[in-house]
């Protein structure tokens, strides 16, 4: 990765002026789009009875990163999906599915007590030639849609907002760049990195691009793939903890005890995420931030986020990685979510790793299957949850005697004894799942094995372990690097 050596402003400005020359216009696209990107940014305002989406602006930004022959979205992937249409008679122009932070919080206890929320969120699709219309459908638990908003959008409209980014950014460019129509663009921005920790952003966004270009199927994809480096300079260094009594002024607002959930790390501030990552071509944003703290979160075609300065965050990068640009789903199922409910009994969850196994005969990974591996798959699912059990419950046990020490003034000793104790914990327990795993006849098989999604009974997985099942130095299963295969391949052009 190349750093060059320019003003903070100039190399905003070298990016957004010039990515690399265009090549030529599909017909298609060429038809209904020009190469600039619609932004368009709304409010989603709700609980989990009612929900109500309002428009707040539409921005215009610079050349369309995304594919210009793949416009229509074929994976039925996210609980939304975004459509857009000629204003005259009924033409899909574009599309694409999508989940959103909104989505994640009916599912809490807050929300189905009746408490509203307003959450941020953004669509962006290639800016059409002439007036369209915007809609936005929801998928119902038994997988049928519905419109939920529709708005008509005219390009010429005066309000639309088209002044540059703020340029006090550092933009990180890759060493080869390959034609952003032809590639997956992938924004890594650093949230909570101050003025004087620059050269930290720098080896931290070095490290992780090589671990991400060190797994399949990133890997083989390299040459299709640019990751740019953006950094908002943050005048504090680390996030938000809540639970801890932790505030911090960052660029992006990011915070731990997201939903309720101590590890669940995330940004309500999309608009500030977005304006960030508007300085270079993007097809998925991530998010590094500068804390030492275990944790993350990944939303499908929002964003990914993860913490870059413990023993867990390769796997964590990777991890939510996973979840936010194919829209994988977590295949654990202990009870350490504030989810509940997330999947409807009965019905066949979209994402390409998990499966109700409605129908054996039929299972949706089927042509992976090791020969001779029965479905469903046995394994020994009963020791694994006592082990579990038991090792969440100490976990959790731990995170409030962390939480309460910290809030209560306690010394740093204390402080980082339990902390030590607590990372200590995870690698013991970490240990013990691998030994349990590794002694399976069926390990290292693709089958169907109980247990996935946050369900402990009724939904499963591909394999016995993964690194959408459980943290360490793992690959993604079969399953998983097929469905990430596919996305890139699709994203690519």
């Amino acid at each position: 990765m190349r750093i060059r050596k320019l003003s903070w402003v100039a190399m905003a400005v070298a990016v957004s002026v010039a990515v690399c020359a265009p090549a030529a216009v599909p017909e298609r696209f060429a038809a209904d789009f020009i190469d600039r990107t619609m932004r368009v940014d709304f409010l989603h305002v709700g609980n989990a009875k009612t929900e109500t989406i309002v428009l707040d602006r539409v921005v215009e930004e610079g050349r369309w990163p995304g594919s210009r022959t793949h416009l229509v979205d074929p994976t039925h992937l996210g609980v939304y999906k975004a459509e857009v249409f000629a204003s005259r008679g009924n033409r899909l122009l574009w599309s694409y599915g999508f989940n959103s932070y909104f989505g994640e919080y009916t599912t809490t206890k807050a929300a189905r007590a009746g408490v509203v929320r307003a959450f941020e969120q953004t669509i962006r699709f290639p800016w059409p030639k002439k007036a369209v219309r915007l809609v936005l459908l929801k998928r119902s638990r038994k997988g049928v849609y519905a419109r939920v908003f529709e708005t008509a959008i005219d390009p010429d409209d005066p309000a639309i907002v088209r002044q540059r980014p703020a340029r006090d950014v550092l933009v990180v460019r890759p060493k080869h760049v390959r034609e952003i129509h032809h590639a997956v663009d992938i924004a890594i921005l650093g949230e909570g990195y101050t003025r004087g920790q620059v050269r930290l952003f720098r080896k931290d966004l070095a490290h992780f691009t090589k671990v991400f270009f060190s797994r399949e199927p990133y890997r083989s994809f390299r040459s299709r793939i640019n990751v740019w480096g953006v950094l908002p300079v943050s005048e504090d260094s680390g996030c938000d903890e809540p639970g801890r009594g932790v505030w911090r002024r960052t660029a992006l607002d990011a915070s731990f005890d997201s939903l309720g959930s101590p590890r669940y790390l995330l940004t309500r501030n999309d608009r500030a995420v977005r304006d960030a990552a508007a300085h270079v071509p993007y097809d998925a944003i991530v998010i590094m931030v500068n804390n030492s703290r275990y944790g993350g979160g990944g939303i499908y075609n929002l964003y990914c986020i993860f913490t870059a300065h413990n023993r867990w965050s390769d796997f964590l990068f990777l991890h939510e990685f996973g979840h936010s640009f194919t829209g994988l789903a977590d295949e654990y199922f202990d009870d350490s979510t504030v989810f509940k409910d997330f999947y409807a009994k009965g019905v066949e969850p979209p994402e390409p790793n998990i499966t109700a196994l409605l129908d054996p005969a039929h299972l949706k990974w089927a042509a992976l299957v090791s020969p001779g591996t029965p479905i469903p798959t046995p394994w020994s699912k009963a020791a694994y949850d006592t082990m579990n059990a038991a090792y969440q419950e100490r976990r959790q046990q731990l995170n409030r005697e962390i939480a309460g020490a910290m809030r209560h003034g306690a010394p740093a000793t204390e402080v980082a004894r339990l902390k030590a104790e607590a990372a200590k914990l995870a690698v013991v327990h970490g240990a013990k799942v691998h030994a349990l795993f590794a002694a399976s006849p069926y390990a290292g098989k693709v089958g169907a094995f109980e247990g996935a999604g946050y369900v402990s009974h009724g939904m499963y997985r591909p394999m016995l372990d993964c690194i959408m099942f459980s943290r360490g130095d793992k690959p993604y299963c079969l399953v998983c690097q097929r469905a990430i295969r596919q996305m890139l391949e699709w994203r690519g052009e």
